[in-house]
């Protein structure tokens, strides 16, 4: 999957490295491989590297936005944008050398209103470090 031709998030804020798992408006899996590298580290914190929640939280939400987007369809007019956040959690920091392994999970679509509750959770290893049920919009590209 070409996650590029999918999403228009573009580095330094593309935050899904590769999708393992797809089935289009039911799941996703995929990861972000965190290092040392990446372009918040030298601020957060420079004495301990930690990867922020916030960008935790927007890795689950590009996934969940390739859930609802099909790959193929090179027509598709539309985008889903992250609209909101209940319930959010971080069990554990996210460290240079983690792999962030996600799962989006649609767990309600309304076609009409365009609107998509997620189950979103991220775990390094066996551990679960986030989880968060979010929303998504359809919108315009």
């Amino acid at each position: 999957m070409q996650i590029m031709q999918i999403l228009p998030h573009r580095y330094p804020f593309l935050l899904v490295d590769r999708v393992v798992e797809w089935e289009k408006e039911k799941y996703a899996v995929g990861y972000k491989c965190i290092t040392i590298n990446d372009n918040f580290f030298p601020g957060h914190f420079p004495e301990r590297a930690i990867m922020p929640g916030v960008l935790q939280v927007e890795a689950m939400a590009q996934l969940a936005g390739i859930v609802m987007l099909d790959p193929e369809d090179t027509e598709a007019k539309g985008l889903f944008f992250f609209a909101g956040i209940e319930n959010c959690r971080f069990r554990k920091p996210v460290v240079p050398g983690d792999v962030l392994m996600m799962r989006a999970e649609v767990t309600k679509y309304n076609k009409r209103f365009g609107m998509v509750k997620v189950a979103a959770t991220g775990h390094v290893g066996e551990d679960l470090v986030v989880e968060a049920e979010l929303t998504l919009a359809m919108g315009k590209k």
